[in-house]
C-alpha cells in the first residue's frame, strides 16, 4: 500500500473530545522536541543541498501495526511545509508485524524529513506495542468484555491517545480474526471515538465510598443521582467483598433480576477477599476449574491464581456467593494489575468475570516500545550503515 502523506482529516461530528489534530507537535514546537543532532543535519542539508531520502522504519520485537497516528502527524507537517511525503505501508493498521521487518518506508525531502524522527518514532512504537498486549488479551478470554483503564496511568494526554488507539487497534484484530468480544470502550470521553464510543465508561472510585460512609449507601447516591445509569458498585472498599455485594443485591433486587447491577471487584494485592486463604482459594478452583492447579505454575501464575488480591479463586468465589443468593444475572467486574500475563491465567481457570478493566495492557517494558528509523535510500541509490543491510527493499 503506497499513500502521500496528506492532513487529517475533520473529526466526524460524533467524536467529541477530539479536534482531529491529534497527538504531536507542529510549527516551531517540532524542533524543540526533536534531537539536536536531526536538527544540525537539517541545517546542513540546508546549506550543502537537498536530495531524496527513503527511511525504513521498523521495531525490535514483533508487534501489532498502529500506524495512524505516525502517518497522520506527517501529513499535518507535509502540508504545512507544503512539501510531499510518499508512506509505503507494508504493514497496514491491525496487520501482525515481525521483529525487524519494516512497516514503512517514507519518502521525501531529506531536508525537511530529517528533523521529524524523534517525534514519527514516539507516536508509532509504544500503539504497536499496546495493541500486541491488547489482542493478545482479547484472544485469551475472547468472551470477556474490556475496558481501559489506563488514563491515570499515562504520562500526559498525547500518551493517553496512544495507547487508546493501540487498544482500539488489538481489539479489532481480536474481533476480526478470532471472534472475541474485545474492548466495549475506555474511561474518558477524550479518546472514547477509538472505540466508536460517543463518552467514556465508568461509575464509582473508592473515593466515593468512603465519602458515603458505606458501599449501599454509595451506591443509593449513584442511582439517585444516574437513575438511567447501568449500576457498577465496588465491593472492596470495606474488606467485605461478598458482604457488601450481596447488600447491594437486596438493595436493589429489580436491578439485579434485570441485569442491571454489576460488583466491581478491585482487592488490592496486600489481602485475601473477604472469606478466602489459601486453601480455601485451592478448594474454590478445585470446585470450578481443577485443571488450573494441576499443571505447573510459576510463583507469579500461582499468586494469579489463589494468591491475594483478584486473583482467579476471588473471582470464583463472589460469583459463587452471588449464583448461591440467587442473583445469578449480577455483572461481575475485575480489575487490579491484568496484564497479558494475568489474563493468560484467568483463561486457564475460566474465571468467570464479564468485564475486566486494566490499564495493564500498557508496555511493561518501555524499552520494547522503541521504534527505529534509519535511510535506507539517497537519491534512489540504496545506501545503509553496516549490520542493517536487512532493511532494504525487497526486490521482486
Amino acid at each position: 500500500m503506497t499513500a502521500r502523506a496528506k492532513p487529517a482529516s475533520p473529526p466526524a461530528p460524533d467524536r467529541p473530545g477530539t479536534d482531529g489534530g491529534g497527538p504531536g507537535p507542529l510549527g516551531p514546537d517540532i524542533a524543540q522536541h526533536t534531537d539536536k543532532y536531526f536538527l544540525r543535519t537539517k541545517e546542513i542539508v540546508g546549506k550543502f543541498g537537498d536530495c531524496r531520502a527513503t527511511y525504513a522504519v521498523f521495531m525490535r520485537r514483533p508487534v501489532i501495526s498502529a500506524p495512524r497516528l505516525a502517518v497522520e502527524w506527517l501529513g499535518r507537517v507535509a502540508d504545512e511545509r507544503r512539501t510531499n511525503f510518499d508512506i509505503e505501508l507494508l504493514y497496514p493498521e491491525g496487520k501482525w508485524v515481525g521483529a525487524g521487518e519494516p512497516i514503512l518506508y517514507l519518502s521525501g525531502s531529506l531536508y525537511h524529513l530529517a528533523d521529524l524522527e524523534t517525534i514519527y518514532l514516539q507516536l508509532l512504537g509504544s500503539p504497536c506495542v499496546a495493541a500486541w498486549n491488547a489482542y493478545t488479551m482479547c484472544v485469551d478470554l475472547p468472551k470477556t468484555r474490556f475496558l481501559a483503564m489506563d488514563a491515570r496511568h499515562c504520562a500526559g494526554s498525547g500518551m493517553a491517545e496512544m495507547m487508546a488507539y493501540g487498544a482500539s487497534v488489538g481489539s479489532a484484530r481480536a474481533k476480526r480474526k478470532m471472534g472475541a468480544v474485545g474492548f466495549m470502550g475506555n474511561a474518558t470521553d477524550a479518546t472514547a471515538h477509538y472505540f466508536d464510543q460517543k463518552s467514556g465508561f465508568g461509575t464509582m472510585p473508592h473515593a466515593l465510598i468512603g465519602y458515603a460512609g458505606s458501599t449501599v449507601r454509595a451506591a443509593e447516591m449513584f442511582h439517585e443521582t444516574f437513575p438511567g445509569q447501568p449500576l457498577i458498585v465496588l465491593v472492596d472498599y470495606f474488606g467485605r467483598e461478598t458482604t457488601d455485594a450481596l447488600a447491594v443485591c437486596r438493595r436493589f433486587p429489580d436491578l439485579a433480576a434485570k441485569g442491571l447491577l454489576g460488583v466491581r471487584l478491585d482487592t488490592a494485592g496486600g489481602r485475601f477477599v473477604e472469606g478466602l486463604d489459601p486453601p480455601r482459594s485451592y478448594a474454590v478452583l478445585e470446585r470450578n476449574a481443577p485443571e488450573a492447579v494441576r499443571g505447573y505454575r510459576s510463583e507469579r501464575d500461582l499468586r494469579y491464581l489463589v494468591g491475594t488480591g483478584v486473583s482467579a479463586a476471588a473471582i470464583w468465589h463472589l460469583r459463587e456467593a452471588m449464583n448461591d443468593a440467587g442473583f445469578d444475572k449480577i455483572t461481575l467486574v475485575a480489575s487490579s494489575g491484568f496484564t497479558p500475563e494475568k489474563c493468560k491465567v484467568m483463561a486457564i481457570a475460566k474465571a468467570p468475570a464479564d468485564i475486566i478493566g486494566t490499564g495493564s495492557y500498557l508496555p511493561e517494558s518501555w524499552a520494547e516500545t522503541y521504534a527505529t528509523s534509519d535511510i535506507v535510500e539517497y537519491d534512489g541509490t540504496p545506501r545503509v550503515k553496516v549490520g542493517r543491510e536487512f532493511l532494504h527493499r525487497k526486490k521482486t
